[in-house]
């Protein structure tokens, strides 16, 4: 590769041709199979991930923002209800909370990790008037939150807790994986996510038996049995066939995939310095889904970057609370470090298909920062 060649921010290209063979075989096979909606290959891919995640159940759903909004409304969350999240993870909880009638309201991030933590959680319930109905924690980056402390906050309040791992599939903390601490959780298949389809597609995932039997009604027009209505909430949410047998195929290659970018990620962070922190570090609990740096003058360092053939993203520019809701007026809460951090965090690419000539350029171009 010739050293003025742009690197993109992504390349899924990459990724589909090193399984292209694979990837035909399978959606041959469902073409042959005649089922298309909820079929085997779909059975199959809920008992592998419950497998992979350390749960009871699995329900794949359309979408991720399908699953936040199904693990909410199992969850109890109703009109009128509030909704305990961050405001730095691109409103996907936001969406999923208002479309169930909920206010969300914004929790700020440690100034060190830019997550929920355990002081933040417990300072915004202290400040709430009431008891919200359900808490979301994002592992944002591919970084899991301090879970296993949020879930201790919340049962000491008698709130359910939902984990959002759209991130963060296959981080793990204490030998566990994300996704097995809280209530319920969920993730999405989007095909840029670690764990990605090639469409779009989601999974909520619980051990409690009661709240997966909710989640599969609702995700099909809230049927008991067919054509039968009996739960609140029903809609269509149904991943498909091609999609399940397709991340039937990616799944084994996942571990293997977070640690190049883990790999890769280690070599980013050699080059922090004075002016410039990366934001996460390699480890079991990180799985190197985004590599996002800290620095004040980011307009410049893009632009820099940009010259150098270097492709950068901003995940994400807009808090929640200054999104311009044509019907939402957010609730005023102290989000100080939130603020900050959309201001002053940028990242830059991370795939696994990145070459070593590649990762050597934004190392270079990192150091100059």
């Amino acid at each position: 590769m010739h050293n003025n060649s742009k690197i993109p921010f992504n390349d899924l290209g990459r990724g589909t041709r090193a399984i292209r063979g694979q990837l035909d075989g399978v959606i041959a096979r469902v073409v042959s199979n005649g089922w298309f909606v909820m079929g085997p290959e779909h059975d199959a891919l809920e008992r592998e991930l419950a497998s992979y995640v350390g749960v009871k159940h699995a329900i794949n759903v359309g979408n991720g923002t399908d699953a936040l909004e199904l693990a909410l409304a199992a969850a109890g969350v109703t009109r009128g209800g509030t909704v305990v999240t961050v405001a730095n993870a691109g409103a996907y909880t936001t969406i999923a909370a208002r479309l169930l009638g909920a206010e969300p309201v914004y929790c700020d991030v440690d100034a060190t990790t830019l997550l929920m933590s355990a002081a933040t959680l417990n300072e915004t319930l202290r400040l709430l008037p009431e008891k919200p109905h359900a808490i979301v924690v994002t592992h944002l980056y591919g970084a899991l939150a301090p879970i296993e402390e949020l879930v201790i906050v919340a049962r000491e309040h008698g709130i359910r807790i939902i984990e959002d791992c759209a991130q963060s599939m296959g981080a793990s903390e204490s030998g566990r994986r994300g996704g097995s601490f809280a209530d319920l959780s969920t993730t999405s298949f989007y095909p840029t996510k670690n764990l990605g389809a090639l469409g779009d597609g989601g999974a909520v995932f619980t051990n409690d038996d009661d709240l997966a039997d909710t989640v599969r009604r609702m995700r099909q027009y809230g049927w008991a049995s067919k054509y039968s209505i009996e739960y609140a909430h029903g809609r269509n949410s149904r991943l498909d066939e091609i999609q399940a047998a397709i991340l039937r195929i990616k799944l084994p290659f996942l571990d293997q995939q977070n640690e190049k970018r883990r790999v890769i990620h280690s070599a980013y962070e050699k080059t922090a310095h004075d002016g410039m922190r990366i934001l996460n570090r390699s480890s079991e609990s990180f799985n190197g889904h985004l590599a996002v740096i800290v620095i004040e003058n980011r307009d410049k360092v893009r632009a820099d970057f940009a010259a150098a053939g270097i492709t950068t993203d901003v995940h994400y520019p807009i808090p929640d609370h200054q999104q311009k809701y044509a019907d939402f007026m957010p609730r005023a809460m102290p989000l100080e470090v939130t603020e900050w951090a959309v201001r002053n965090i940028l990242s830059v690419p991370l795939f696994p298909e990145l070459s070593t000539e590649e990762v050597s350029r934004i190392s270079r171009a990192l150091k100059l920062v």
